[in-house]
């Protein structure tokens, strides 16, 4: 079996990959750009959820369930910088579950679905043992605009969206198992963080608003934990990255180490991290329709990762976070 994700999609992409004018972008990024026209790229992209890997029906409600399929795909349409456009839901059906599940499912599903004009089109249905959901979308970006992980240089500063952490915060609360601090939380607190778990906001917006004005160089949905994530971004730019921890934005209703480690590792937030170069850093407002876009660091010469720690002292960042493939 293979060790981890990453040497899954390097075999993949030496397997698979054929070079093509028309498919600029295959695999090994957020999602695959075709040549469609003489004014427009198509963006395609599919994600799973699956019963015991990416939900619990213990722990997620059926219209979670719905929401998180579909906003998963859109994360991967936003940080291309793309307008999602349509949508296939195919979906596995296990015997226990409830006509009434399926409804609630669809609804989470259909109402994020509208909010962001997305047209369901069509799927397809089985039976498995478990329930499983496979979300394709395809949106659309002006031709060559669309936000690649390749792109950041030596000097680009890294930028993240909203706040860090949160969606894990949320789901160590939904599980029962409150982390160091979370004890303390009010029940405002407490519903922000277990809402950005079951309902998390795709940044699609934000994402067409840096492609449009071609202010990133580099982007990324951070869907697997900022270290994790940001190490694919610099692999796949060949350079480095310094963050400082203080900058990064954890959530701030929990001890400051709990929110570090939270904001280092926690995945699901579906925010967007991407690079802007010095001169257009200025043209970048500090929030965007009222989700805060905070500079946490740069990239740098050396392919090593670093984190300035609180007393100014620099250890190498460990890309901890979610990974497939090394899941016991």
């Amino acid at each position: 079996m293979f060790r981890s994700e990453g040497e899954f999609v390097g075999w993949l992409q030496q397997r698979l990959a054929r070079p093509s004018r028309n498919v600029p972008v295959g695999i090994g990024d957020d999602a695959a750009v075709v040549r469609a026209s003489a004014s427009h790229d198509l963006i395609l992209t599919a994600d799973f959820s699956i019963e015991s890997v990416h939900f619990s029906r213990r722990i997620h409600p059926a219209r979670s369930v719905g929401h998180r399929a579909l906003a998963r795909s859109l994360s991967d349409i936003a940080a291309m910088g793309g307008k999602p456009r349509f949508a296939l839901v195919s979906l596995a059906l296990s015997n226990r579950l409830s006509r009434g599940w399926v409804e609630e499912f669809y609804a989470g599903l259909a109402s994020l679905a509208d909010r962001y004009g997305v047209a369901v089109i069509g799927g397809d249905t089985s039976v498995a043992a478990g329930a499983a959901a496979d979300v394709t979308v395809l949106g659309e970006v002006c031709r060559g605009g669309a936000l690649l992980r390749s792109g950041a240089r030596p000097g680009d500063l890294i930028f993240v969206s909203g706040r860090l952490g949160l969606a894990e915060l949320g789901f160590q609360l939904l599980k029962s198992r409150p982390l160091a601090g979370s004890q303390r939380l009010n029940r405002k607190n407490r519903a922000e963080a277990i809402r950005s778990h079951l309902y998390p906001e795709p940044q699609c917006a934000l994402g067409q608003f840096l492609s449009r004005n071609r202010l990133a160089s580099a982007a990324m949905d951070l869907s697997d934990g900022l270290a994790l994530d940001l190490s694919r971004l610099a692999r796949a730019s060949a350079v480095g990255a310094r963050i400082v921890e203080e900058q990064i934005p954890g959530p701030e209703m929990v001890p400051a180490e709990v929110a570090r480690r939270l904001a280092l590792s926690g995945g699901e937030d579906y925010q967007l991290l991407f690079t802007v170069p010095p001169a257009k850093a200025k043209r970048l407002p500090r929030a965007f329709r009222g989700v805060a876009l905070q500079p946490i660091g740069l990239m740098t010469t050396t392919n090593k990762l670093t984190l300035v720690g609180l007393d100014g002292g620099e250890i190498p960042l460990e890309p901890a976070g979610y990974d497939h493939f090394k899941r016991k």
